[in-house]
């Protein structure tokens, strides 16, 4: 059997890896979640679907689960501060002015560009669920450079 690369050397890997930063919202009818998530990916044009995984050991998790539509929020430069909201456990990630909800109920981040998406399958795979969705609305007309995420720290274009 060939040995299994260990965590931590796992995890070092990927942090050499630059990845956009988006933030999940959702709201299952208990209230809104959102989590900061870089491991978003493009499936297919036709139909459109994306992925992203989530621990199933997240706060945010029973709610994706439950959730009939996510959105992804793709932050820009200027946003950091809502990244590192939405990656901290144990506080209110809805507190303040940076969000609102769209006609449907859903929640998005003031100031980003957003697809809302249907959950269309869920596939556990190891300790995270991989979440594949099908977009059937969006608002991309912002043009403000993305927010970044490399080796640990947030960059926006030219800084990685």
């Amino acid at each position: 059997m060939t040995a299994v690369l260990p965590g931590a050397d796992f995890k070092q890997a990927f942090r050499r890896h630059a990845a956009g930063v988006v933030v999940i919202t959702a709201d299952a009818e208990h209230g809104p979640v959102g989590f900061t998530a870089t491991s978003l990916t493009s499936l297919s044009l036709d139909p459109p679907l994306l992925s992203f995984g989530i621990a199933r050991s997240s706060s945010s998790w029973p709610h994706i689960n439950l959730a009939r539509t996510i959105v992804v929020n793709f932050l820009t430069a200027h946003q950091e501060a809502v990244a590192r909201t939405f990656a901290t456990s144990g506080i209110d990630r809805f507190a303040g002015d940076h969000w609102h909800r769209l006609g449907g109920g859903d929640p998005v981040i003031t100031g980003s560009n957003w697809l809302r998406a249907e959950t269309h399958r869920l596939i556990e795979i190891g300790d995270h669920t991989v979440v594949i969705a099908r977009v059937v609305d969006s608002d991309v007309s912002d043009s403000s450079p993305p927010l970044l995420y490399h080796d640990g720290s947030y960059h926006t274009i030219g800084q990685v």
